[in-house]
């Protein structure tokens, strides 16, 4: 066997491992049910995550300054940090009355040690005893030197006036001068928080002074989709929302009520948090050690297996991709199942397909629907020429709430 080879799958079996090990990752604002990590320069972050083996490791967290397309820039650490840009975790406990162990760990940006300086976009990594990484959040800290103005509407486009939404912006800047708007400034679109859903490449569609905007008519639209489904495990030894069975075994099992694929689904609005989930437990006093985990049991009914593969997806696992929240089908149920170990609380989640070479889809399932509520985010980076780096100039949000 190759060394490559040998190397790669050493770091396979690692990434597994520290996938199966490393729960509950959130890299929020200190305010409570506030989700984003696109927040003003000198906001506090908070990391946080739980280390199931239960053995008080050494973690470290890194952060480093990226361009607008999230590759490394061209700064040195000394030029965006006042301080360590790799420091220790010390902040960690070990859980209290649970079926789970585990050690939370958490640190808050800035500290004492880090205190970033510049706005851009980050990369905040952590990182093992061995060096090596663990798992990656990414965060945007921002100036308020430019006010974004967002509109979203209903889609313009008759092939998708029922199930698509338009996003157009301006962004004003009185006090930056901007020669060459194509080359000096970039924009980017976010949707709910996920950056697997983003537009971005887009250039300005008429110049004003001091005012770039952008109003295209389907070059910006995104996919309404549908609301997020949800449940509620703040109770573990009672059913609460949505939870139709538990079982008691060497941890709690949940049983999530079923969703029956239904390929002539309608729209129904229903609350949701896009996508996100909040900790919480009703049975102790501290969420962060005394919430338990539990394994959810997620049901999908099809009377046929689709030709995509299908995934349970939301926030619980930064919108991404695993073996572990993979759909397995059950020719003689009729039913896709998967089992998913969460911490407490109440979560968004929904279904999502893939087929080769097709990208992404989480609207096979459930639909898309222009009535659908969704955030929007526009970020605003800013590099004239000579510039070293790109600034982060202003933020946009706006929501699209058909049921207001």
């Amino acid at each position: 066997m190759s060394k490559k080879l040998l190397l790669l799958i050493t770091l396979l079996f690692a990434l597994q491992h520290h996938s199966q090990i490393i729960k509950t990752i959130q890299l929020r604002p200190l305010q409570e049910n506030s989700f984003s990590a696109i927040v003003p320069l000198g906001t506090t972050l908070q990391l946080s995550f739980d280390d199931l083996e239960a053995d008080s490791k050494e973690y470290q967290y890194k952060v480093e300054h990226m361009t607008h397309d999230w590759q490394k820039s061209r700064l040195l650490a000394s030029q965006y940090i006042d301080g360590f840009q790799q420091n220790a975790i010390i902040n960690m406990t070990n859980s209290f009355n649970t079926l789970q162990n585990y050690t939370h760990y958490s640190v808050e940006i800035p500290n004492i040690n880090t205190v970033i300086t510049k706005s851009g976009n980050y990369l905040l990594s952590v990182l093992d005893a061995y060096d090596e990484v663990i798992f990656t959040r990414r965060f945007v800290l921002y100036e308020n030197a430019a006010t974004i103005g967002v509109t979203v509407e209903r889609s313009r486009n008759t092939k998708t006036l029922n199930s698509q939404q338009t996003i157009q912006f301006s962004i004003n800047h009185p006090k930056i001068t901007i020669n060459n708007p194509n080359l000096e400034v970039n924009a980017v679109i976010i949707k709910n928080n996920n950056w697997n859903e983003i537009i971005s490449n887009l250039q300005p569609t008429f110049f004003k002074p001091k005012q770039l905007a952008y109003t295209y008519t389907n070059k910006t639209n995104f996919w309404g989709g549908n609301e997020y489904l949800n449940f509620d495990s703040k109770i573990i030894r009672n059913k609460s929302l949505n939870i139709v069975k538990i079982e008691r075994k060497n941890i709690f099992h949940h049983y999530i009520y079923p969703f029956e694929y239904n390929e002539l689904i309608n729209y129904s609005y229903n609350p949701d948090i896009n996508g996100q989930f909040v900790i919480r437990t009703l049975e102790g006093r501290n969420n962060n050690t005394e919430a338990d985990y539990v394994l959810m049991h997620f049901t999908l009914l099809a009377d046929e297996p689709f030709k995509e593969a299908i995934y349970v997806y939301g926030a619980f696992n930064d919108f991404s991709i695993s073996e572990e929240n993979k759909m397995k089908y059950n020719p003689s149920k009729k039913t896709y199942t998967a089992k998913i170990l969460l911490k407490q609380g109440f979560y968004n989640y929904t279904f999502a397909s893939i087929e080769k070479n097709i990208p992404l889809n989480t609207n096979k399932i459930n639909g898309s629907f222009f009535e659908t509520e969704n955030q929007y985010t526009v970020i605003a980076y800013y590099k004239p020429f000579g510039s070293l780096y790109d600034r982060v100039i202003g933020v946009g949000n706006t929501f699209f709430n058909q049921n207001e």
